[in-house]
């Protein structure tokens, strides 16, 4: 079973270019991995706002491991810090680990004929079908919404994924319902906050990111 983190990528590369189709997706990947151990009841967050463990046991997933043992080995951080620490080089792992459990295939093109490129497809569909049946249940019928999927729904609200993740809806009104998904399907108190707060670390490393790339593009 793929886990939030691979979840998140899965439903981010395109199936027909074997393309990343989602701006800052390393946040959003890093992001994952916070909510994945949530779930798992490796993290919390105190009431200052900083990420702390819980229990530093490995959860099985390679890439939410190293995310956690990096967590255990620093001070505690807030949400934010952690999403931006951790998206660096976590694309690569986590289309790495894809490629070894043969749910995507890796391809090397070039444009230009010598502009070097990767292309990662489906090798299993099955892993991404039963995802995207998973997500479209919920946003159109409001049903099978469990922590998991109301995770998903979140961090596909704050990586603004929701146009291929979600094609077949009006991008306003999946927007709205991934939000109220989000929101309202937790059992407990103490585990929406910290999904929250990591949710909304990814919203704001996003923004941030793009205000500097604008910045950036402006000076230039």
């Amino acid at each position: 079973m793929a886990n939030l983190v691979e979840e998140t990528a899965l439903l981010a590369y395109r199936d027909d270019t074997g393309r990343n189709a989602v701006q800052h997706l390393e946040l959003g990947l890093a992001g994952a991995a916070l909510l994945e151990l949530t779930l798992a009841g490796r993290i919390d967050v105190d009431t200052s706002g900083r990420v702390v463990v819980l229990n530093p046991g490995p959860t099985g997933h390679p890439v939410t491991d190293t995310c956690l043992a990096r967590i255990s080995a620093d001070k505690p951080r807030k949400a934010k810090s952690w999403v931006q620490k951790l998206s660096r080089g976590l694309k690569n792992q986590v289309l790495e680990t894809l490629v070894d459990q043969h749910i995507l295939t890796h391809h090397r093109d070039a444009v230009l004929g010598f502009i070097p490129f990767n292309r990662y497809r489906p090798a299993d569909a099955r892993v991404e079908a039963d995802i995207r049946s998973r997500l479209e249940q919920a946003v159109t019928h409001r049903v099978g919404i469990d922590e998991r999927t109301a995770a998903l729904a979140g961090l596909v609200y704050a990586t603004q994924m929701e146009k291929i993740a979600l094609p077949g809806h009006k991008r306003r009104e999946a927007r709205k319902t991934l939000k109220e998904i989000s929101e309202t399907s937790w059992a407990t108190t103490a585990t929406k906050k910290a999904i929250q707060a990591a949710q909304a670390a990814v919203t704001a490393s996003i923004a941030a990111a793009a205000s500097a790339g604008a910045a950036s593009g402006g000076s230039s």
